[in-house]
C-alpha cells in the first residue's frame, strides 16, 4: 500500500524558519564583530546545509554556517599547462603569513566570547562552544538552535591562468577535519543549482527533498536503516539527478516516478548537486558509497510497499 498523499503533504513542509533565521543572525553578528583577531582580513559568512537550501525538516535542528577566509586560498593547478603553472607561481610566489590553524582558533575564540557565560568561582558549567569533527559546535540555548560553524579558506580549482589575462577558476571552500583530512566542497554552487532545479520542476524539487528526508528518518526510527547511511546532502544530490519531467501532479507520483527512474539509471554517472563531483563513489569524503545508496533504496521500497 502506497503512503497516503496527506502524509506526504505533511512531510513536504519546511521546518523551523524563524528560530533558524534568528540563530544565524546571532552567529553572523558574532563572527563579524569588529574586535575579532581576523577582523582586518577578507572573509565572508554564509549559510550552507538544509536551512540554507530551504530543505530543512522539523527533525533537523542544526544551522550550518561557513566563515570563509578569502585573504588566503588553497588551490588545484591540475588543469593548467606548464606555462600557466609558471605564470601562477610568478604571480603568487609567497606563503601565507596567517594560517588556517590560526584562523580556526580565532573563530573559536570569537564564538566563545559571544556565547560562553561567565562562571561563578567554584562552580562548573557545561561548555556551549566546542570542537567537532568538521565544525565548531554551538549548543542550543533558549530560542537559539544548535549550530555548526565551519571555518574554511577559499579554494580555487584553476581552469586556466595567465599573468596578462583574468585568471579563471571554480571557487569553493577548503577546510580540515579534526584528524587533518582536507575537505574541498562547493556549497554556493550546490545552493544555486538546487534553487534552479526547484524552479525547473515547477517548485516540486525542494518539498520532495523534504519528503525524502522524512522517509529516511522513518526508516531509521523503524530500524530499517542505520543512522548515517543516507545523509541529507546525498539525498539532495540523488534527487537532483532525476529529470524534471518526473516531478509533478502529486507527491506520490513524484516519489514513485523518481524512484523508478533512479533504479533504472546508471547511478555511477550521477553528479553532486554542485556538479563538481560524481555523487556516488568511494574515492572522496564528499561522495556517497554505492553500497549505502543501495541500502537506502532497498529500505525505501520496503517502507513504501509495506505502509499500512
Amino acid at each position: 500500500m502506497a503512503i497516503p498523499e496527506s502524509q506526504l503533504e505533511t512531510w513536504s513542509h519546511q521546518g523551523s524558519v524563524k528560530q533558524s533565521s534568528t540563530t544565524y543572525a546571532t552567529i553572523k553578528r558574532a563572527l563579524e564583530a569588529s574586535d575579532t583577531k581576523y577582523a582586518t582580513k577578507e572573509f565572508e559568512v554564509f549559510l550552507q546545509g538544509s536551512y540554507g537550501n530551504d530543505t530543512n525538516i522539523y527533525a533537523e535542528s542544526d544551522v550550518d554556517v561557513v566563515i570563509r577566509l578569502d585573504s588566503m586560498f588553497y588551490y588545484s593547478l591540475d588543469a593548467l599547462t606548464p606555462a600557466e603553472r609558471a605564470d601562477f607561481e610568478t604571480a603568487y610566489p609567497g606563503t601565507a603569513t596567517y594560517t588556517y590553524s590560526e584562523f580556526k582558533n580565532d573563530v573559536a575564540s570569537a564564538l566563545e566570547k559571544s556565547f560562553e557565560k561567565p562562571v561563578t568561582p567554584g562552580q562548573s558549567a557545561e561548555k556551549v562552544v566546542g570542537p567537532g569533527k568538521k565544525a565548531i559546535k554551538i549548543k542550543a540555548e533558549g530560542n537559539r538552535r544548535s549550530a555548526d560553524v565551519v571555518p574554511a579558506c577559499q579554494y580555487r580549482r584553476y581552469r586556466n591562468f595567465s599573468i596578462f589575462n583574468t585568471e579563471d577558476f571554480e571557487k569553493g571552500i577548503c577546510f580540515f577535519t579534526a584528524s587533518w583530512h582536507r575537505v574541498v566542497n562547493y556549497p554556493k554552487q550546490h545552493s544555486d543549482n538546487c534553487t534552479a532545479k526547484h524552479q525547473a520542476t515547477g517548485t516540486w524539487f525542494k518539498p520532495t527533498v523534504r519528503i525524502l528526508k522524512n522517509l529516511r528518518n522513518k526508516l531509521i526510527d523503524g530500524d530499517l536503516l542505520e543512522e548515517g547511511i543516507a545523509p541529507s546532502y546525498f539525498l539532495e544530490g540523488l534527487l537532483y539527478n532525476v529529470p524534471k519531467d518526473k516531478f509533478g501532479r502529486s507527491y506520490g507520483d513524484t516519489i514513485v516516478n523518481s524512484f523508478n527512474w533512479i533504479l533504472k539509471a546508471d547511478r555511477s554517472k550521477f553528479v553532486c548537486a554542485n556538479e563538481q563531483y560524481y555523487l556516488i563513489g568511494d574515492s572522496s569524503a564528499v561522495q556517497w558509497p554505492a553500497a549505502n545508496c543501495d541500502l537506502f533504496l532497498v529500505a525505501l521500497k520496503q517502507l513504501w510497499n509495506g505502509w499500512a
